[in-house]
This record gives structure tokens, C-alpha cells and sequence, in this order.
């Protein structure tokens, strides 16, 4: 499944199809370049979801938690400064990840050996135009 973001007015069209298409589904590993909009499109995500806080970068904490309005909670995770695997698991990752709450992992190749199987990937690019694709894997929500 692919989808289109030609300008910022059309991401709270496309977090609402994206969360439509994935369902369930708890943990997201997001790819793509620095830059392409991989935290952008977790806060429109949190607005989706009704987060009673404003979504923000986790770059300098690893993790922040976020409740919704449903009373529901979720975690927004970038791993870019992390130096190994083991700063993850000392961290407790595995705890969030298998812990029924989504998860949506910038990053998330540092990590990639403690992603559940059923992760659903997300391919983050930017077009020549401008515009930004994200692609996800249709075999997970297939599965």
C-alpha cells in the first residue's frame, strides 16, 4: 500500500487512511532519509489518534508516551542515538514492543533484530517534487 503526501494539508487525510489500513496492527518501523518527514507524520498520527499532548521528536529521551482521548496510550521511539543493540535492550524495549500498545519506531534499523515478526514497515522517500511516499509491506497486513 502506498500513499502520497503532496503538501502538509493532505497529512491528516493520510494518517487517518494509514491507521484505517492498518488496523490493529502495533508496531510500525518507519525508514527513510533525515529530513523526509518520519516525525511530521507521527504527529499527525497522534492528532489521528486523539493525543491529548503534542506529538514531539524523542531524539534525545528514546521514548515518549503519549495518551489519547480514548484513554488508549502510545510510544513514538528514535533510535538514532542509540550506538548499539544493547543500549535498546538495556533500555527495555522489548517490554514496549510486545506490550500491546503501538509503537511507532523512527530509527528502526539500529534495531531491527528486536522488531516482532508481524512489525509493519514503513518506506519513507521524497519524490523530486518534493511531494513524500510512504510504502508499507502489504504481506504483514495480508498475514
Amino acid at each position: 500500500m502506498k500513499w502520497l503526501i503532496r503538501n502538509t494539508g493532505e497529512l491528516d487525510a493520510t494518517a487517518a487512511s494509514f491507521l484505517e489500513t492498518v488496523k490493529d496492527m502495533k508496531v510500525f518501523a518507519f525508514y527513510g532519509a533525515m529530513g523526509v518527514g518520519k516525525t511530521t507524520f507521527v504527529k499527525a498520527l497522534g492528532k489521528a489518534l486523539g493525543a491529548t499532548d503534542e506529538v514531539s521528536s524523542p531524539t534525545f529521551s528514546i521514548v515518549n508516551e503519549y495518551h489519547t482521548s480514548e484513554g488508549d496510550v502510545f510510544y513514538h521511539f528514535d533510535f538514532y542515538r542509540i550506538n548499539n543493540i544493547e543500549e535498546a535492550l538495556d533500555f527495555g524495549v522489548e517490554e514496549y514492543f510486545y506490550g500491546g500498545r503501538r509503537c511507532f519506531i523512527e530509527w528502526s534499523e539500529k534495531i531491527e533484530e528486536l522488531l516482532p515478526p508481524d512489525t509493519v514497515c514503513c518506506y519513507f522517500r521524497e519524490l523530486p517534487d518534493g511531494s513524500r511516499e510512504i510504502d508499507i509491506d502489504d504481506d504483514v497486513l495480508n498475514s
